[in-house]
């Protein structure tokens, strides 16, 4: 069964979110608070596929705190943030801090359970690749990327990834030096039925280069292609 925690504070909202994700073959589980998702998460031993926050929550937790400290001890569950148009700073803050995804309210059932989908299927995929003991590795100068389990390493020490993250690293590896327009990678690693904006792509490059570059902010490796998009340089 496909496990998913929902947790949002609007009671309306939250049964019509978890009505459709049981209609979509979801294991629902529901909290009204960050703190209280945080409990469920806990006691449910972080046994979750996925995570539905809404980063305006009361209490001590809200979303963007719940999405931090999932991800923290958590790369492979997909997160999706619910988030109001005027949380413009919240939704980059939360794909900083791991988030794979948002949606914007209002949104319609269908548009929610297309992204929850997606991001389910990069998170079975990675299962099927680790219970299968999938070994194969792309090495791109002293980068290796391991396809098994998610594992980037630099000269042997170990990067970190999310699955968003590990996809776009997995492009850019298979396609050396090439330069991938934001299009390319938005439908790569979220689908071509994704109806999101292409500045998901920006924000996912920064966290990337905060993570593999010696300097973020003069990058060596992930270079931008004004006016098109990103390249790889080993």
């Amino acid at each position: 069964m496909k496990r998913i925690l929902v947790a949002e504070d609007e009671k309306t909202i939250r049964e019509f979110v978890v009505i459709n994700l049981q209609r979509a073959g979801y294991e629902t589980f529901e909290a009204e608070s960050g703190d209280e998702a945080l409990e469920i998460y806990e006691r449910e031993n972080h046994n979750f596929d996925m995570a539905v926050l809404d980063i305006m929550m009361p209490g001590k937790m809200d979303g963007l705190a719940v999405c931090r400290e999932i991800r923290s001890n958590n790369s492979s569950i997909g997160i999706i943030l619910l988030t109001a148009k005027t949380q413009e700073m919240d939704k980059i803050s939360g794909l900083m801090m791991g988030a794979d995804d948002y949606v914007t309210k209002p949104f319609s059932p269908s548009e929610l359970v297309a992204r929850v989908d997606a991001i389910y299927r990069r998170v079975a995929l990675s299962s099927i690749r680790e219970n299968n003991e999938f070994k194969e590795e792309i090495r791109s100068g002293e980068f290796s990327l391991n396809l098994r389990n998610r594992n980037l390493t630099r000269a042997g020490e170990d990067i970190e990834l999310t699955q968003v993250e590990f996809q776009i690293m997995e492009y850019f590896f298979s396609n050396p030096s090439a330069t991938l327009d934001r299009t390319d990678i938005l439908r790569h690693v979220w689908g071509d039925s994704y109806v999101g904006e292409e500045k998901i792509v920006d924000v996912n490059i920064r966290r990337l280069r905060m993570k593999v570059e010696e300097n973020p902010s003069a990058p060596k490796h992930i270079i931008t292609v004004w006016g098109l998009g990103y390249r790889w340089e080993a």
